[in-house]
């Protein structure tokens, strides 16, 4: 999966909108105002940060080369995951999904219920 696909990922889920809030090189997957994915789409090779349950973060690491602690973010909760082909698509898609359902599960009941209208 490239970052062109995975960016279209985070978009298409219910709620997510791309904000620009550390200036425009860095571009932050929001809902309801909460971060669950940031990249920098200049970087090479393509990397994006999720967040991640902190025991399933440091299992990932074990397992896949691709996916590192949380470049610039607390580690404990974030991974960033190389984008270089060697992750399956369908891996790299259920972490996004993951990442955003962290952030919607921690949200106020009145958000959370707003998403799924």
């Amino acid at each position: 999966m490239d970052l062109p696909d995975v960016i279209a990922h985070c978009l298409s889920l219910p709620g997510a909108e791309e904000t620009t809030p550390f200036g425009p090189e860095a571009l932050v997957y929001k809902v309801s105002g909460k971060m669950f994915a940031i990249t920098v789409p200049e970087d090479f090779p393509a990397r994006i940060n999720l967040k991640c349950d902190p025991e399933r973060a440091i299992k990932l690491r074990d397992e896949h080369k691709a996916i590192k602690p949380g470049w610039h973010m607390n580690k404990k909760h974030w991974n960033t995951v190389m984008l270089d082909g060697s992750l399956p698509p369908k891996l790299v898609r259920e972490l996004v999904e993951h990442s955003y359902q962290l952030v919607v599960d921690a949200l106020p009941k009145k958000a959370r219920e707003a998403l799924r209208k």
